[in-house]
């Protein structure tokens, strides 16, 4: 078990959260139960689980929260991607958002094959 909070990539999962909410509080009202909640709830999925990771007692455990975290990542990606589509979503916030998304998703791989090269 460990203090998730002192994981670098939980810290960057946790502020990405903000940016996500920032960008999709200016999509169409009608998208508040579709891709505004579904974007919302999967950034918030990545976070939370690397933080139930961090309470279980195995590293195995663990891992298998950070590959759900990265499965949540690739969903966010997914909606920025149908919002970019549906213009809602700039080429440039498209990107700068993806590029974070990008970065966390490479700091859980890396993480994943160090506990992995561990045990």
């Amino acid at each position: 078990m460990q203090d998730f909070k002192k994981l670098l990539v939980w810290q960057k999962s946790f502020d990405f959260v903000s940016a996500i909410y920032q960008h999709t509080a200016m999509y169409p009202s009608e998208e508040k139960y579709a891709l505004i909640s579904q974007t919302r709830r999967a950034v918030i999925s990545i976070s939370n689980n690397i933080a139930e990771g961090c309470g279980r007692f195995t590293q195995n455990d663990l891992v298998h929260f950070l590959q759900m975290s990265l499965g949540s990542a690739n969903e966010v990606e997914n909606c920025l991607l149908i919002a970019n589509s549906l213009k809602y979503l700039s080429d440039e916030n498209m990107n700068e958002l993806n590029d974070r998304n990008t970065e966390i998703r490479k700091m859980m791989l890396s993480l994943i094959d160090k506990i992995r090269k561990g045990n």
